[in-house]
């Protein structure tokens, strides 16, 4: 399975306000790279959990679809599924009906079944694409712990830069944005 963005977040959970605030930045000569901090700090974010933070939409490939025809929609969570489509021996695509899966948007991840009695497809490589739109919603929705990661973490990146090129995150830092994002983690199966 591949997860690719195919749009992402339109907006960051943090305001660069609450950033500088949260850092104690004053002036504006900094905004840009701010910015960059906190949109780093947000796909970190995401990376460790596995989940969306604001709504983005995604696109799920499958070589094919798995025994008992259960499908596993990642990021979570997962706001609506979009379209499934499947591809035939010569790559013909063909859209599936809504009434032939059923979405399950409760559980972490969502999932996707895959009515019987039908064929899903023979291409035996990406014969199977599954468009879902994904996140929390807006700043507003985004859990609190997650946000506060991400503050750490651009407050923390903006001091030691040298760690920001790196991607690095060292000592009381790491072990406070470990167990800020602990609780959202998101198993890696396949």
């Amino acid at each position: 399975m591949v997860a690719i963005l195919v749009s992402g977040p339109q907006a960051e959970p943090v305001t660069r306000e609450e950033a500088k605030a949260h850092a104690r930045i004053d002036g504006a000569s900094e905004d840009a790279r701010i910015d960059a901090l906190i949109a780093a700090a947000r796909a970190d974010v995401e990376n460790r959990t596995g989940r969306a933070l604001m709504t983005q939409s995604w696109r799920i490939v499958r070589d094919g679809v798995p025994r008992g025809g259960v499908v596993r929609l990642a990021p979570a969570p997962v706001i609506s599924v979009d379209a499934v489509t499947l591809y035939g021996a010569d790559g013909t695509p063909q859209v599936a009906s809504a009434d032939e899966y059923e979405v399950d948007l409760v559980s972490a991840p969502g999932r996707l079944l895959l009515r019987s009695g039908r064929f899903w497809g023979a291409r035996a490589m990406n014969g199977l694409e599954i468009d879902v739109t994904c996140g929390y919603g807006d700043a507003a929705d985004v859990p609190a712990p997650l946000k506060q990661a991400i503050l750490m973490l651009t407050a923390y990146w903006f001091e030691q830069r040298e760690a920001a090129s790196a991607g690095a995150v060292a000592g009381p830092v790491a072990h406070g944005v470990a167990a800020l994002l602990a609780a959202y983690r998101m198993p890696r199966l396949q």
